[in-house]
Parts: C-alpha cells; sequence; structure tokens
C-alpha cells in the first residue's frame, strides 16, 4: 500500500530524530521521566496548582457523585467505602488489577463500572462519559504523589505480556510502534511536539489539545490513529493489556492525577 506523502515524512521524522532522554538522565540514577518534565513551564504551572488545574473541575464533580445515591440500591459510593481520602488512598495506583469474577484485568474505569452494576444495581456509565472520568479523576487524586504499584499476581502475567508485545508491534501505514518514539526516540520531536516517555502517571489527564479531561486509553487510541491505524474500542481487551504493560512500566514513579498535557 502506498504510503501518503505527510505521513510518510512523519515515519522519517520519528525515525531520524535522536532522543534525547540520556541528556536527562542523571549518572546513576533512574532514567524514566514523566511526562511533566517534557512540558514547558506555564503547562507545569498549571498542574502544579490545583487553582489553575482546569481537571479539578472534574475532580468536583467527582467528589459530588461519591456522596450522590444511585440506581436501585438507593446507595451513594461513601456508603459502602466512606470518605474517598482515607478508603481510595492508594487504590488507583494499584491497577489495571485481576477481577476473579471475570477472570481477566479490569482498569479502575472498569471498576468503577462494576461496582455500579453490581452494588448499586445501577446502570454502567458510558466510556469516556463526563461522569465516568470524574469519578475516575476523583479517586486518583486519593493517591496523588504515591508510586504506581502494579500488583505482583501472577494471573495478570499474561495480559502484561500481551501489552508488552503490542508495545513493541508495528502498526498502522506508518508501520512504527509505541516503542519506536516512546524509548527509541523520547525526548525528540514528531511534528514540532516533544515525544515523552509514555508513562502513565497523570491519568485522567487535562489535554490543552482536548479541552477536557481525557483517559489514557483516548490518549493510545489518538497515538493509533496517528500512525493511521484502526484505533481499538474503548475497553477492548487489547487496550487494557496495553494499559497493564504501561502501568508496570512506571512501577515506581509518583502518581500526578489529575495531570496537565499540551
Amino acid at each position: 500500500m502506498k504510503i501518503p506523502g505527510r505521513a510518510l515524512l512523519l515515519a522519517l521524522a520519528v525515525l531520524a530524530t535522536g532522543s534525547g532522554a540520556s541528556a536527562q538522565t542523571p549518572a546513576g540514577g533512574d532514567s524514566r521521566r514523566s511526562g511533566f518534565e517534557f512540558m514547558g513551564t506555564s503547562t507545569q504551572a498549571m498542574q502544579k496548582d490545583d487553582a489553575l488545574n482546569p481537571a479539578m473541575l472534574w475532580v468536583k464533580d467527582g467528589e459530588s457523585l461519591w456522596a450522590q445515591p444511585a440506581g436501585q440500591s438507593g446507595k451513594a459510593c461513601v456508603a459502602c467505602h466512606a470518605a474517598a481520602s482515607s478508603s481510595m488512598r492508594g487504590v488507583a495506583a494499584r491497577y489495571p488489577a485481576f477481577d476473579e469474577r471475570l477472570s481477566r484485568p479490569l482498569t479502575l474505569g472498569q471498576r468503577i463500572n462494576q461496582c455500579r452494576q453490581h452494588h448499586q444495581q445501577a446502570a454502567t456509565l458510558r466510556a469516556e462519559s463526563q461522569q465516568l472520568l470524574s469519578l475516575e479523576a476523583y479517586v486518583a487524586l486519593q493517591s496523588r504523589d504515591l508510586p504506581l504499584a502494579p500488583p505482583a499476581d501472577a494471573r495478570l502475567a499474561p495480559f502484561r505480556k500481551q501489552g508488552e508485545q503490542r508495545f513493541l508491534q508495528r502498526m498502522g501505514q506508518l508501520n512504527l510502534s509505541c516503542a519506536q518514539c516512546h524509548d527509541q526516540n523520547a525526548g525528540g520531536r514528531l511534528g514540532g511536539s516533544l515525544i515523552p516517555q509514555a508513562h502513565p502517571t497523570g491519568y485522567p489527564v487535562y489535554r490543552l489539545e482536548w479541552q477536557a479531561l481525557g483517559s489514557l486509553q483516548r490518549r493510545v487510541r489518538g497515538c493509533m490513529s496517528g500512525v493511521r491505524a484502526e484505533p481499538y474500542a474503548y475497553d477492548a481487551q487489547e487496550l487494557v493489556e496495553l494499559e497493564l504493560y504501561l502501568t508496570a512500566r512506571a512501577r515506581g514513579m509518583a502518581m500526578e492525577t489529575p495531570g496537565v498535557r499540551p
């Protein structure tokens, strides 16, 4: 299949741009860098100040939803979990996690929907909806500054391996893999934008490009479209597996939710 001229130029730009990661690696230190460190000072300032961070509007909505009764049970999240500041501390840092009933890993958003369906007897929330993102952001906020701690659960191993293979697999008309951009060319530029290392430390994040809060799945789907590949559907097993691998890859890095990105 013939690749369009602009797409070919983008592919060549990725492959030709040298990585800037080595310049940011302290001697003997951890070479991993949050996307925060690849941003401009004004965007960093927006994330650091909750009064300036637009994602906090979603967090406030999530706080309201936490206390709002839902479904036939007439119960709110707070009825079972009490104050999120204590009961949800560290929870988001451990997702995706294995679900025994379904025998597969679930993301934090999927877990919220499982709770709604089985405990509140309420309708599940649509993926990427404002309500679901708000609840995710509110729960994840309680783990801010804690290290990502994906479970050491042997049942997750085959799913994580699948996610790693997807990270390394070339795709789309540009025939690029996640690793080619975010490992081999991290710190370089693509179409004028700095390429980060793809660590999911701040999700859900507010992206200035979107003018809205969005999930890691939305970002991955955007990358897939960028390399001219068919994006997986929201909540597809492939996206969950990739998120599982990305989280393992960022183990020990501090959570920043809600992050702000360009």
